[in-house]
């Protein structure tokens, strides 16, 4: 029988191991909607540094799902648009972000499930998302193979969000977020077994793990 992955109940409690300050952040100039457009249009050869959180929580069969990554177009510059879940769901419970869920049999593809998802969840009208692209797989500890889905967004929409999956949305300045600074990382170890994550503390918000990763992914991929 295999072992359970340990969960981590209180992430903010984790020790820091590092912080990242030595790489390089992503320039402003690559930070604009049509150099992002160019980066998915001609993408470089790379590869993901994070692809999935490690061991499976429990074996069962894994489940496809999709996020949308929400680049909001403000005259300051991009922010990504990220929700906090409500404290009762079953799985990642209270955590950061993206909006997003399982594959349903209607979806037509990755990018269907999230704008799907998106709407469902916080009201995000469809007219005002560009999708640019998709990111690699990540596969969580909760065994879903997540697909994000990178996606521009006008400004001055009104969200409605879903009470029962969504605490609240709010954005995180996508230059602080491609900056390698506010990386930390987290070691543990609990029941004998070695945990290990990234988290990007904002203005009181704890974004880690799965979310966390997956900026870094972007992150990787916008500095290839």
């Amino acid at each position: 029988m295999t072992t359970p992955v340990p969960r981590i109940l209180d992430p903010h409690a984790i020790p820091v191991a590092g912080i990242d300050d030595h790489l390089p952040p992503v320039g402003a100039e690559h930070l604009q909607p049509l150099a992002l457009r160019r980066r998915f249009e001609a993408p470089p050869v790379w590869t993901p540094e994070i692809p999935g959180d490690g061991r499976r929580f429990f074996e069962r069969e894994p489940r496809a799902a999709s996020v949308l990554v929400p680049l909001v177009m403000h005259d300051d510059g991009l922010r990504v648009l990220l929700t906090r879940r409500t404290d009762h769901l079953h799985d990642h419970a209270g955590q950061i972000s993206f909006p997003g869920g399982r594959v349903d049999e209607g979806d037509a593809d990755a990018i269907a499930t999230a704008l799907r998802e998106t709407e469902e969840e916080i009201g995000l009208p469809r007219e005002r998302i560009e999708v640019i692209g998709s990111m690699p797989d990540y596969t969580t500890v909760t065994s879903y193979v997540v697909t994000p889905v990178v996606a521009l967004v006008q400004p001055g929409f009104t969200l409605a969000l879903d009470s029962f999956e969504v605490a609240e949305a709010f954005e995180v300045p996508l230059d602080f977020l491609m900056t390698p600074a506010n990386h930390r990382r987290h070691q543990v170890e609990i029941a004998g077994q070695q945990r290990q994550f990234l988290s990007m503390p904002w203005q009181g918000y704890f974004i880690w793990g799965a979310t966390a990763a997956m900026l870094r992914n972007f992150y990787r991929f916008l500095s290839a």
